[in-house]
């Protein structure tokens, strides 16, 4: 099972402590790296941006190192260890090695009083300052008295580091694939977006005859997407190529299904995402306008960027209680997850692979039965079998795309693919090219 695979991946990769820079991210690029190389050997190119260097209007912040860090009481009693879990200490905190009285400590401990038993995920990237995490159950037990404060990091010029791989096609017409690998051990919000990346790698490659070229990049969020819109060239190139694109985020649980339009939500990736969802759910799914947005679609949809990129989720980020915080572990995701959300995908793929003008190259309807496309004997019933094809074929007229043609006739994309095949097969249908130039 292709979701059990996923799951064991996203096991493998949970407990690195990852950041938007740092060993980590390194870490998890070099085990996905490993993952989809294959007997091909094709497999992501890794790429460093400098600190320092101006990106738009941002910074490549420096680069984060963290060892160690605990707070301990004066018996020595570690009551928060990022040993133990690597939510306790906050994202990019600075140094620090002080005794303090319980209520300093107070003003550097990070909470959830509405959720009381849960770690918050908390992170300082842009201003220098230390902090622990704890559940509020553990932050109200504790007892005055002496505690030490411990961290061993630093923060040094080094380098923003991503992932990056193109597969070309027959056509350099492009899609895009994003994630993101910044965020510490959660399973949902964290591991398994590149999970779902590289098992979608892995099925592009075995692609024959593949139409469309495609991109796929791993970045920390935020700062990665514009890095990367911001550098060698990318944004110009993807907006002159790019024809559909997909943030994948929260993609492991089995809770729900959605999709993040884009601003617009006018371009090929919203209607073929929602094609799918729809089918694939039976219309349960979740379907969010842009205004809902919270994850990299917000840098590809900017102004002055505005490509045509949609966000896949299961249960889109901040709409479940365990976001953000160490509820969301490998208990919240689940092979049959993975496995929703790698259908999902790989029929999405197998749509825009498909998605041309078709065109009859027979007027009226074909003899079909002389083909063994039709029954040869016409009973109660019998018609029934073909009506997904006969719909097909009367909207085969060059006006219709393949979605155009499944939202008019309530058929599924990969039930019109079979169609198209056996159509093709027998030369019934043409493809409709079109002058680019007119």
């Amino acid at each position: 099972m292709i979701g059990q695979e996923m799951y064991s991946f996203a096991q493998k990769l949970f407990p690195i402590n990852r950041s938007i820079t740092g060993e980590g991210v390194r870490q998890t690029l070099a085990m996905c790296s490993d993952y989809i190389a294959g007997e091909d050997g094709v497999t992501f190119e890794i790429k460093n941006v400098p600190s320092g260097t101006e990106v738009f209007d941002w910074t490549v912040p420096k680069e984060w190192k963290i060892n160690e860090a605990y707070i301990e009481d004066e018996a020595g009693n570690r009551i928060c260890d990022m040993a133990v879990t690597n939510l306790h200490i906050m994202g990019y905190s600075t140094p620090i090695d002080e005794w303090v009285d319980l209520e300093e400590l107070k003003q550097h401990v990070f909470t959830l009083p509405d959720q009381p038993d849960v770690i918050p995920y908390v992170t300082s990237y842009y201003k220098e300052r230390y902090g622990f995490c704890m559940s509020q159950t553990k932050l109200n037990g504790l007892k005055p008295g002496r505690y030490h404060m411990y961290i061993d990091s630093k923060l040094f010029d080094g380098n923003l580091t991503y992932a990056e791989l193109v597969l070309p096609g027959s056509s350099e017409e492009e899609i895009f694939f994003s994630t993101y690998d910044c965020h510490p051990s959660m399973a949902n919000n964290e591991v398994s977006g590149p999970v779902l990346m590289c098992q979608l790698i892995n099925y592009v490659k075995s692609l024959k005859n593949r139409r469309y070229t495609y991109r796929f990049i791993i970045i920390p969020e935020t700062i990665g997407a514009i890095t990367y819109l911001a550098t060698a060239g990318h944004l110009q190139h993807m907006k002159d190529h790019i024809v559909a694109g997909f943030n994948l985020s929260c993609v492991g649980d089995d809770k729900d299904y959605s999709i993040v339009h884009s601003k617009y939500a006018d371009t090929l990736a919203d209607r073929v995402l929602t094609n799918v969802l729809k089918t694939h759910t039976n219309n349960q799914f979740s379907d969010y306008s842009f205004l809902k947005r919270g994850s990299d679609e917000r840098q590809y949809n900017s102004a002055g960027v505005d490509l045509p990129v949609v966000c896949f989720c299961r249960s889109k980020f901040g709409e479940y209680p365990e976001y953000h915080t160490s509820a969301d572990d490998m208990d919240f995701i689940s092979p049959e997850g993975f496995e929703g959300a790698y259908q999902v995908m790989t029929q999405v793929v197998d749509a825009l692979e498909y998605n041309k003008y078709y065109v009859m190259t027979q007027p009226c309807e074909p003899q079909l039965g002389k083909r063994g496309l039709f029954p040869t004997v016409s009973k109660k019933g019998s018609y029934d079998a073909v009506m997904a094809m006969m719909y097909f074929m009367t909207y085969a007229d060059g006006r219709n795309d393949l979605l155009g043609i499944s939202e008019i006739t309530g058929v599924p994309v990969r039930e019109l693919i079979e169609i198209v095949d056996k159509l093709y097969d027998n030369g019934l249908i043409e493809i409709k090219e079109f002058d680019k130039n007119n």
